[in-house]
């Protein structure tokens, strides 16, 4: 009998909601990219809606919901830890509270509440869901675990075996020692926002030198050759303050935190640096270790700490492992997938449908898409300048034609990418060869630090071309070296590079908008069968220039989720200094639009209900 489950995460941050049936994903979004609020923590009600509809069925036709954790393992950690560092840590059991108590602890009622029915609820273990995540999706019918991450109920890392429709994990590292709270540490001390600055931590590092490693070693973490490792909680607040660091780490780190949207200094990229080397090493080490307890030649990866692709990439470069696969959606978001899998195949033992080598994420576009009728409906109501294209190359030569010219054009086709990274559904393009294209994409369309990277998107067959690398990476989540051929030399002296402007605009190899300051880069590969319009756009940006990269950034302004509707993309075009914006087979030029004004409306019945 065909079993359909509604997996949840929600109440800590980037909610979401997925459904699966019979081992099937359907769909899964996020929160966010209804409700317009990043990272949005709250219950998932248009994410678990989009999901019902996706399915065509009602709630009551649900066989089971599933929630990504375990609530009453959460509380037993946070009293636990207010007994410890009582009375010092009572600030931090106030704020813990209210979630605690007021949503965690009811959550039944508040499914109850939602879907107007009894349906089964099932609470799974945060790493379970992380590592469900990483295993069922993947091509491999057998294959080693790690999940990696702040922490979950107790556990901050697992190590684990996924064999069929069955996972095992063997070994976990509990809480307060935590690889991604102390990630988390260096994030807040670069005065970056923790839970979403970490991706600007791991932008930054390849500008510094890592002068602090060896005092994080001696003072902060106390690693073992099983890439087993314990936190000096002597240097980290997290437990019982409202900061993560403590004056001890001011004191060896030379004075203060950087204050947010202050100068970045050489200090700020030689922590980046330094951490990210030490994180590199555990990492290596868990993974070698993994490798040796299970014996088996491939991996999976889930957890926010997953979503490191630059440890990502030494990893794939050292060959501990012949294959890995990563969650896309790795983070929390990701949890509602994996628990939904995770009741299919353990819970009802639904058996895995293993597709030929490939995986069973669908290229993760699993969100919301829009019809041509509604993309119309939308540009005629508003009364907006448009052209429509519908033959697939007629539209993808004129897209890479304005590419070619230098025009910054926004994406929108198909369903939505399910994970932070924007895929070529929702994305802003640019031409790779033009050295200006990054600081112009940060400084007037992203509106964030000039000093981030953009990703190359490439096609699949041509990626050996640019970069050395030997396999797909279909999801971002792989960082490798520019092809030596390539590359331009530049002075290398790093005491000359505070004027980070100038340093971002050396031309680096003859794709130097996608070329980061240590000529790495973090590559999409295209393949036709996930993708074909944006495959086609790629091709015909060949057929062009003779290169087929295009930079691929997500659709979105600083402090914003990624677009989802019709109505998100044209303000994120008006807003922002993208020349072309594309939905689906229309285009619209920004010199032919209207003056633009706010919509206080702008959550549209279509979009919502």
């Amino acid at each position: 009998m065909s079993k359909t489950v509604l997996g949840i995460s929600a109440f800590y941050h980037d909610s979401a909601a997925a459904i699966v049936r019979d081992g099937e994903i359907l769909a899964a979004v996020q929160e966010e990219r209804f409700t317009r609020k990043k990272h949005d923590p709250d219950f998932p009600k248009y994410a678990s809606n989009f999901c019902l509809e996706q399915a065509f069925i009602n709630p009551d036709e649900l066989d089971a919901v599933v929630y990504y954790e375990n609530p009453l393992l959460t509380l037993d950690r946070v009293v636990k830890n207010f007994l410890v560092t009582s009375p010092a840590g009572l600030e931090s059991w106030r704020r813990a509270l209210p979630s605690l108590l007021g949503t965690k602890l009811q959550i039944r009622k508040i499914v109850n509440k939602f879907l107007g029915e009894k349906v089964p609820l099932i609470f799974s273990e945060h790493h379970f869901s992380h590592a469900a995540s990483a295993f069922y999706p993947s091509p491999f019918q057998e294959s080693a675990i790690l999940t990696l991450d702040g922490v979950g109920e107790w556990a901050t890392t697992s190590l684990g075996v996924g064999k069929g429709n069955t996972i095992s994990l063997l070994k976990e590292i509990q809480y307060p020692h935590s690889l991604g709270l102390l990630y988390s540490a260096f994030t807040y001390f670069c005065g970056f926002k923790v839970n979403s600055g970490e991706y600007k931590l791991m932008g930054l590092a390849p500008y510094g030198t890592p002068k602090y490693a060896k005092k994080i070693r001696d003072h902060l973490i106390d690693m073992k050759s099983d890439g087993s490792f314990q936190l000096n909680l002597d240097y980290f607040g997290y437990l019982d303050t409202n900061f993560m660091t403590t004056a001890g780490f001011k004191k060896i780190f030379g004075g203060p935190p950087r204050l947010p949207e202050s100068p970045i200094t050489r200090r700020e990229m030689d922590l980046a640096s330094s951490i990210q080397v030490v994180l590199e090493e555990v990492i290596d080490s868990l993974a070698q270790h993994v490798r040796k307890v299970t014996g088996l030649r491939r991996l999976v990866m889930a957890g926010g700490v997953a979503l490191n692709c630059v440890a990502n990439g030494k990893i794939l470069s050292k060959g501990i492992f012949d294959q890995f696969w990563i969650q896309p959606a790795a983070g929390d978001a990701g949890g509602a997938l994996g628990a939904a899998l995770l009741a299919s195949h353990q819970y009802f033992d639904i058996p895995r449908n293993i597709k030929g080598g490939r995986d069973n994420q669908k290229g993760s576009f699993l969100g919301p898409a829009y019809s041509s009728q509604e993309v119309k409906a939308y540009l005629k109501r508003y009364n907006l300048p448009h052209i429509q294209i519908a033959d697939r190359r007629n539209r993808a030569e004129t897209i890479a034609e304005a590419l070619a010219s230098g025009k910054i054009v926004g994406y929108m086709s198909g369903r939505m990418e399910f994970g932070p990274r924007s895929l070529g559904a929702r994305s802003i393009l640019g031409d790779p060869r033009n050295v200006k294209t990054q600081s112009t994409m940060n400084l007037k369309i992203k509106f964030r630090e000039s000093f981030r990277p953009f990703a190359p998107s490439v096609i699949l067959e041509d990626v050996e071309e640019y970069f050395d690398l030997k396999t797909e990476s279909p999801y971002m989540l792989i960082v490798a070296p520019v092809k030596e051929s390539r590359r331009i030399p530049i002075d290398g002296n790093k005491d000359n590079n505070e004027d980070m402007i100038k340093v971002i605009n050396q031309t680096r190899s003859d794709i130097p908008a996608v070329t980061h300051v240590d000529y790495s880069a973090r590559i999409q590969t295209v393949n036709q069968k996930d993708n074909p319009d944006f495959y086609e756009i790629l091709q015909a940006f060949k057929r062009q220039t003779g290169f087929g990269v295009l930079v691929n950034t997500s659709f979105n302004v600083r402090g914003e989720p990624i677009a989802c509707s019709p109505h998100d993309s044209y303000t994120c075009f008006m807003r922002s200094q993208i020349d072309l914006l594309i939905m689906g087979e229309f285009l619209l030029k920004k010199d032919a639009q209207p003056n633009y004004k706010e919509q206080d409306d702008w959550r549209e019945e279509y979009e919502l209900d």
